[in-house]
């Protein structure tokens, strides 16, 4: 039997919101009020953002830099983020998510979360989902600090399915078959690699864009509760 892995978009996906504003929230709220002075300055990055000015990349450096720290000690970013996982995941966690991964662990699927969102704290709300492996955006980390900058490309689009494959390859499972889960039309990259791979794909609550798609290409959708919109978070 081959090995087969069920890969699962995180925001929106597994969860009824956003991750990235709310550990913003979490982390002014808790670790440095004092930087919620320095809003508008993201505001002026949000407004390039919008303009095309900089990349998403880039956006999410720049609020990374004012809004948490140009550098913060690792220690102190794991802590953190193993405290917001615990009221994130209770508070957003979809039920119908936490289904869909049960049931593909008792299939005996190796369960993956595949995320645009920082791996510093994806990695806590997924072992608060009981799941072990993560592909996520990589922050810069020089000495025991984690940086504002970014290490090699936004998991987003495309370049989420170049480090799923990468992902893949480090641990020997380059012919397994993926079954992937999303919300976001930008994760069509990834759901034609589950396809490539003799796999299955499921739209969860789609976009309005993946919605489409879904009927163009017979995919299948799913709702498993009320999606919320997130500040600053487009997908």
């Amino acid at each position: 039997m081959p090995n087969e892995v069920a890969v699962y978009d995180l925001d929106r996906t597994l969860t009824d919101t956003g991750s990235w504003t709310h550990f913003i929230a979490y982390w002014l709220r808790n670790e440095a009020p004092w930087r919620v002075i320095l809003l508008p300055l993201v505001a002026l990055g949000a407004l390039a953002y919008g303009v095309r000015l900089i990349s998403r990349s880039g956006i999410k450096s720049w609020a990374h830099r004012w809004l948490i720290g140009e550098r913060v000690a690792e220690s102190r970013m794991a802590a953190a983020a193993a405290c917001f996982a615990e009221t994130f995941v209770a508070a957003h966690a979809l039920l119908g998510a936490r289904a869909a991964l049960g049931n593909d662990a008792a299939l005996g699927r190796r369960l993956v979360i595949a995320s645009a969102s920082h791996r510093f704290y994806v990695r806590a709300i997924a072992a608060k989902l009981g799941v072990a492996d993560v592909v996520a955006t990589e922050a810069v980390r020089r000495g025991g600090w984690l940086t504002s900058r970014l290490a090699g490309e936004n998991c987003y689009g495309a370049a989420k399915r170049r480090a799923l494959e990468a992902w893949l390859a480090r641990e020997g499972l380059e012919g397994a078959v993926v079954h992937f889960t999303s919300d976001h039309h930008s994760d069509v990259p990834c759901f034609e690699l589950a396809l490539e791979s003799g796999g299955t794909v499921l739209c969860a609550h789609p976009s309005a864009k993946l919605a489409a798609i879904a009927v163009e290409r017979d995919w299948p959708t799913a709702q498993w509760g009320r999606i919320r919109g997130s500040l600053l978070e487009r997908a």
